[in-house]
């Protein structure tokens, strides 16, 4: 069973950063993608960003691209997300979630079939 653990989340000022992290175990096949999605409050969820465990390649929504960063770590099975310059308007409950690969780059929330806790991120003004 696939399993997803999400932390790092926490309080930051505006223009400052945090690193969130997605322990992941329980794959039973090589070819999957994670990503890192968020809900705001009163808002739909969206995806962030999202990466390939078969090549290491990346993808981001737009709203986040040159501030977030998505990567692997294989020896330690996380996968971290950085995020720098941080508004307010990022203040969500960010969620890890995983699939097959042949999604990739999907950010669309129906075709992730596992999912991690949320981890809440506060950005003050």
């Amino acid at each position: 069973e696939v399993q997803l653990q999400a932390s790092g989340g926490g309080l930051v000022q505006t223009g400052g950063s945090l690193r969130l992290s997605c322990v992941a175990s329980g794959f039973t096949f090589d070819d999957y993608i994670i990503a890192w999605f968020r809900q705001a409050p009163g808002k739909e969820r969206e995806g962030v960003s999202c990466t390939s465990s078969s090549d290491g390649s990346t993808y981001y929504a737009d709203s986040v691209k040159g501030r977030y960063t998505i990567s692997s770590d294989n020896a330690k099975n996380t996968v971290y997300l950085q995020m720098n310059s941080l508004e307010p308007e990022d203040t969500a409950v960010y969620y890890c979630a995983a699939t097959s690969g042949r999604y990739y780059p999907s950010l669309v929330q129906y075709e992730y079939l596992y999912w991690g806790q949320g981890t809440l991120v506060t950005v003050s003004s």
